[in-house]
């Protein structure tokens, strides 16, 4: 098998049998996005191109939703069997995703285990507190993420209200700063920053979120907690249940 999808390619090497699965793409090995990055490692790396992945010769290509078109496409007129996972929008959707890989891979009791210690995981972070702090995520270029993401199942989940909500947003976009100030989170959550800074990332040292300052929490989350509905979510949780009970 080879994936050429980052969320296939994560969820793939926790449930793949020694030599089964042979490719991953290049992008499972960037740690800043990433959980597996290490692993990811020790597998030939692929780009995506449908040459490259036609050359593997592979019985089964996995792939995601908004992996292109035309590679998906190609490989299938080359007569190579594509699967997609769905993505994972909701907390409760990752058992499921896990247990469609491990049907694919043949392990549907590595699958099942895997989806029970990620439900025990996700119970034992249940918040016990009534507060809902106001938070917003904030990224590059204003970025953030609204009600129908996992971002926001995820910040919600941890006790807090996403703001996004408030302003409209349903999935990712943009909430410009002057009604991201406007609203007053209680909290603003950045992930790391990316080598290399690009002017997209001077919003997040705008002086307008100097009067935030105290309500912000930088680095708080990495993005490779977050990209992928995989166990690691729970992680994420996990930092911003500490960030909850820390303000509280």
């Amino acid at each position: 098998m080879v994936s050429i999808n980052l969320c296939t390619d994560q969820m793939a090497m926790l449930l793949a049998a020694p030599g089964q699965l042979i490719s991953v793409s290049h992008i499972a090995a960037d740690p800043l996005v990433s959980v597996m990055a290490d692993e990811a490692a020790r597998y030939r790396l692929n780009y995506g191109q449908a040459e490259e992945v036609h050359a593997l010769a592979p019985d089964l290509v996995l792939a995601g939703p908004y992996t292109s078109r035309y590679t998906v496409g190609l490989l299938r007129r080359l007569g190579v069997e594509v699967r997609e996972l769905p993505v994972a929008e909701r907390l409760s959707d990752i058992p499921a995703t896990l247990a469609l890989m491990g049907e694919w891979l043949g392990n549907p009791l590595g699958a099942e285990a895997l989806a029970g210690e990620y439900r025990r995981g996700l119970a034992a972070l249940a918040p016990d507190h009534a507060a809902r702090p106001r938070a917003v995520l904030h990224y590059a270029n204003n970025y953030t993420s609204g009600s129908q993401t996992l971002a926001h199942q995820i910040l919600t989940f941890a006790g807090f209200a996403n703001i996004a909500e408030e302003a409209g947003l349903s999935g990712g976009g943009t909430l410009p700063m002057e009604q991201l100030i406007m609203l007053m989170p209680d909290l603003v959550i950045s992930g790391q920053r990316y080598p290399g800074q690009t002017r997209a990332e001077d919003v997040l040292d705008h002086p307008a979120m100097a009067a935030l300052r105290g309500r912000h929490a930088g680095g708080a989350v990495t993005d490779a907690e977050w990209v992928c509905g995989t166990p690691a979510v729970l992680s994420a949780i996990a930092r911003l249940t500490a960030l909850h009970e820390g303000g509280n």
